[in-house]
Order: structure tokens, then C-alpha cells, then sequence
């Protein structure tokens, strides 16, 4: 997908690279090396910082002997596990970086692509998307359902991307810092960043066969998404206004109801059947009912949608302890 782009200011970024990460005490100090390696080569100053979403495992032992040893590793820890979305959310409230790349904790991301992705921000791009063109997961448990759910959710959220499910992305701060996370919504950062008038590209990127652990990720999470884009779209189309969805349905029962009741009238009318023993007359009362209902629940959800705006205060995770946090 390609949008409009602008030019920024050529000066050199500061780059924070954020890991969420959940029982991967194997693969930490591997990817670590891996990203050091990376980013040291592309003559920019960066932090690495990883959030360890409660993991059960010696995860943030590793983590906090490499940090020990190197003050751009940054640690935050979890009292429980809240979920990948709000541990990005973390990762971003703790960024000082001018453009953030996420991406994952298992090795199957490579680091190396980073430096494309850089090359396309600095193209102009708000969003850079990595797209997994050729993944190395199993083709009907992952593969498969990862496609159906990218389809879905360019169908219905208009951002045509490929693979909206790979982590590795790249973001510029002022963007991603006016997206707000809660819930499982980390598949849609790139729509949510639409809203707010983002550019968005991809590219291809590299992606490794798993090496250690256990992949955290099923068949099952195609059926969440499928009930994250009821929200999604409820937010991109009607956050700001939800008395069109629901006043909209509670017109359409009223129309509903009169056209049941004029049937109703005129049957008894024209052709002398009994209002009370004809169905279309409980069918008119439910109709009015349901009609009142949804322009009351209608007026309810402007209320809501008004309060969920004006207090987004309250960060959706609980930090145990960091570690080279300011």
C-alpha cells in the first residue's frame, strides 16, 4: 500500500527499538546480538528497550544481566501478563526515539531489515509495514488464517496491506504516539494510525524459521480478529458519532413498526381480521419497542464515547520494575 508522502528534515534520528516479549529466555540474548550488530551499523544513536509481559520463565534474568552490561537496554518489567498490545503500548509511553521499530522476541524477525525500513521513513513515510512474503510458520495452522485475517481487515479497514500481522514496523513518534492501545488492537496500529492522517507503505522483510520456545499464536486468533474489526470499524466510522449506528437501526424499526401496523389497520379494515388475533400486531409493539430502545442506547453511547475521550489517562498494564528507565 502507498499513500501521499512528505519530506521531513534530513537531521538523524533517534531510533528505539521495542521488543514485547512473554517466555523467551532462549532467544533474548541471540536477538539482542543480532539487533546490536544491526543497528550499530547504521551510524545512529538508539535504545533497545524490552517489555517483558510476565513472563514465568528466567526471561528477565537474561534481560536484566544484558542491560547491566549495556545502558542502552532498557527493561520493563510486568506484574502479569496484560497481552502484546499492551505491552507495546508500554514500549511507546517509555520511547524517547523519533521513529520506533517494533518487532518480536523469537528470532523470527531479522534485524537487518531495519535499515530498510529507516530508508523508507526517511522517504517521507509515517508507517512502514513488514511483510512476511515469504514466512517459514506452518502453512495451514498459521499461514493460512494469518491471510484470511489480512484480507478481512483491508476489506473492511480500507488499509491494503498484505500483513498486517508482522511485527516489524516502523513508526514515527509523533504518530504512533497519538494512537491509543487497548485490548488485542495491536493488529491494527497501521488503521489506527490511518485515522490520524498517517502515510503507510511495506516492504518485504525476512522471516526466520522459529528456533527455540513455543510460538504464543494459533488458529484461534483468526476468529479474535474477526471480532476486533467489529470494533475496529465501529471506531474508524462511528467513534465520534455512535447515535448514527444505533439511532439509524432505531429508525429503521420504526419504519418497520408503522409500515406492521398500517397492515395491521388494514386488514381489519378491508378485509375484517381480528387485530388482536393477528401476529403482525405483537410484531408492530415489538418493533416501536426496539425502536426506543436503540435511540435510548444510542444516546447512552454518545454519553460513553464522550467520557472514553476526555479520560485517556489510565495506562492498560501495571509495571512490576525497570531497569535504565529515566
Amino acid at each position: 500500500m502507498r499513500q501521499s508522502v512528505r519530506k521531513k528534515n534530513s537531521t538523524t534520528p533517534y531510533l528505539s527499538i521495542l521488543l514485547p516479549l512473554y517466555n523467551e529466555e532462549e532467544n533474548i540474548k541471540l536477538q539482542y546480538n543480532e539487533i546490536v550488530k544491526a543497528a550499530d551499523g547504521l551510524k545512529v544513536a538508539y535504545e533497545i528497550i524490552f517489555v517483558d509481559d510476565g513472563s514465568t520463565d528466567r526471561s528477565f534474568e537474561v534481560l536484566s544481566s544484558i542491560a547491566k552490561k549495556d545502558r542502552r537496554v532498557k527493561l520493563i518489567q510486568f506484574r502479569r501478563n496484560f497481552g502484546q498490545t499492551a505491552a507495546m503500548a508500554a514500549g511507546i509511553d517509555h520511547a524517547r526515539g523519533d521513529i520506533l521499530v517494533f518487532m518480536d522476541a523469537d528470532l523470527q524477525n531479522d534485524p537487518n531489515d531495519i535499515g530498510r525500513l529507516l530508508e523508507k521513513i526517511e522517504e517521507g513515510y509515517d508507517v512502514v509495514s513488514g511483510w512476511r512474503k515469504n514466512r517459514k510458520d506452518n502453512f495451514f495452522i498459521r499461514t493460512i488464517p494469518s491471510r484470511i485475517a489480512n484480507r478481512l481487515i483491508a476489506r473492511v479497514s480500507g488499509v491494503r496491506l498484505h500483513d498486517l500481522g508482522c511485527s516489524l514496523k516502523a513508526y514515527r513518534g509523533e504518530v504512533i504516539r497519538q494512537v491509543r492501545l487497548y485490548g488485542e488492537m495491536h493488529r491494527f496500529i497501521p488503521v489506527h494510525a490511518s485515522w490520524v492522517g498517517a502515510s503507510i507503505t511495506e516492504i518485504s522483510v525476512n522471516h526466520n524459521p522459529r528456533r527455540y520456545g513455543k510460538s504464543k499464536y494459533g488458529i484461534v486468533r483468526t476468529f479474535k480478529v474477526i471480532l476486533d474489526l467489529f470494533t475496529v470499524k465501529f471506531m474508524g466510522s462511528f467513534a465520534t458519532k455512535p447515535i448514527y449506528v444505533f439511532g439509524g437501526a432505531g429508525i429503521v424499526l420504526f419504519a418497520a413498526g408503522m409500515l406492521s401496523g398500517t397492515a395491521v389497520i388494514l386488514m381489519k379494515l378491508l378485509l375484517r381480521h381480528s387485530m388482536i388475533r393477528n401476529p403482525l400486531l405483537l410484531l408492530t409493539v415489538m418493533f416501536i419497542i426496539l425502536s426506543a430502545m436503540f435511540i435510548m442506547l444510542g444516546l447512552l453511547a454518545e454519553i460513553s464515547i464522550r467520557t472514553y475521550h476526555e479520560s485517556q489517562s489510565m495506562p492498560p498494564y501495571r509495571v512490576k520494575k525497570t531497569i535504565n528507565i529515566d
